[in-house]
């Protein structure tokens, strides 16, 4: 085993991994291109994503919003549009904010200084890192889950990767690893490593590139690392939602543009109380939330979705207009449609599994 404590390993390591890199590297839409937009929005979409999801997604932005000026321009609901079922909301959010601002601020160029990008909307330590050192080559270390799991193993680390008091710990590894040189290039095939070989379970050591410098395959403890704190159980809510009908348009209302889902349309919804039948809830809840009365409810079908940190169990009623003009007591905006428009505003994917249901009837 070549240990990873001197110059000599590491400047091996690194060669090793990008002679590896340089060949084996997947195609990606944005891969090979300088273009510090491109960049930033692939890394955007990949932070909560997987690359084969992302590819699709990737393309369709581009096309839309082809440089930060376009994406700047656009309406917030045209980017949550092309955003639509990709999740996490936020970050499509935060990337129109950034880019207003780069337009306004900075000319329209993204900024190359790493305090600068860094205070944008959105861009954390990693973004910053990884944009900054693919574009402009500047030599900043990234560090996503994907490179923590390959750290942790090349030097067993017994730091929960999940951990959120020992980040500077694997940033500083990651700070020693970096290839100053190909800063960029050995960000990505540090990333790659994780993704393709070094993977969460079933990692393929007999083909890794640097095996010969990993701590945890040379002493065949590959499955004890990373090390991460237990999650505790994913609580489930009980939701229940109202389809208004008034002649032939149903009333959907827009989130507020902050938090969970923000920015996004639905059906008026709420929790349904321990003391109260679901019925019961939706009934109130359109009165609270909407202000408006109803009649003829009934039930339509039960969907689930599941967040990051936790789960829903929608029961979905359909009814009847009756009285009231909408005041709203949550929402931002609301709107009667018909269910053919609906496609045309950003949904959250518990509101196309009701759609789906709705226009299968």
């Amino acid at each position: 085993m070549e240990k990873l404590s001197s110059s000599e390993s590491y400047q091996e390591f690194r060669n090793s991994l990008l002679k590896w890199f340089k060949k084996h590297q997947r195609e990606m839409p944005w891969r090979g291109i300088d273009d510090p937009y491109k960049i930033w929005v692939s890394e955007v979409m990949l932070q909560q994503t997987q690359v084969k999801k992302v590819v699709d997604y990737y393309e369709r932005f581009i096309v839309q919003f082809p440089d930060v000026t376009q994406l700047a321009a656009a309406s917030l609901q045209d980017v949550l549009k092309v955003w639509e079922g990709m999740g996490y909301y936020a970050r499509a959010r935060n990337l129109h904010k950034a880019a207003k601002i780069i337009v306004n601020e900075y000319d329209g160029e993204v900024p190359t200084d790493y305090t600068t990008f860094r205070k944008l909307p959105g861009v954390g330590d990693y973004s910053a890192a990884a944009v900054l050192s693919i574009a402009y080559n500047a030599p900043y270390a990234a560090v996503d889950g994907n490179i923590k799991r390959v750290l942790a193993r090349l030097f067993l680390m017994k730091s929960p990767i999940n951990g959120t008091s020992v980040a500077g710990q694997f940033q500083q590894k990651a700070n020693e690893l970096l290839d100053a040189e190909e800063p960029g290039l050995f960000n990505q095939a540090m990333m790659e490593l994780g993704a393709t070989v070094c993977r969460p379970q079933s990692p393929t050591c007999l083909v890794c590139p640097v095996n010969l410098f990993c701590g945890a395959y040379q002493t065949a403890r590959q499955d004890e690392f990373p090390i991460r704190h237990k999650r505790e159980k994913i609580p489930e809510h009980h939701i229940t939602t109202g389809v208004i009908y008034k002649g032939d348009e149903v009333l959907i209302v827009q989130r507020p543009l902050d938090g969970l889902l923000g920015g996004l349309w639905e059906f008026p919804n709420g929790h349904v109380e321990k003391s109260e039948n679901t019925e019961q809830a939706c009934i109130r809840h359109i009165s609270e939330v909407v202000n408006l009365s109803v009649s003829d409810i009934k039930y339509l079908t039960r969907v689930r979705h599941a967040f990051t940190h936790f789960k829903i169990m929608v029961d979905v009623f359909e009814c009847n207009y009756v009285s009231g003009e909408v005041v709203l007591n949550g929402p931002i905006d609301a709107k009667w449609v018909k269910l053919s428009e609906l496609k045309e505003y950003p949904l959250p994917r518990a509101t196309h599994k009701i759609l789906d249901e709705l226009i299968q009837q």
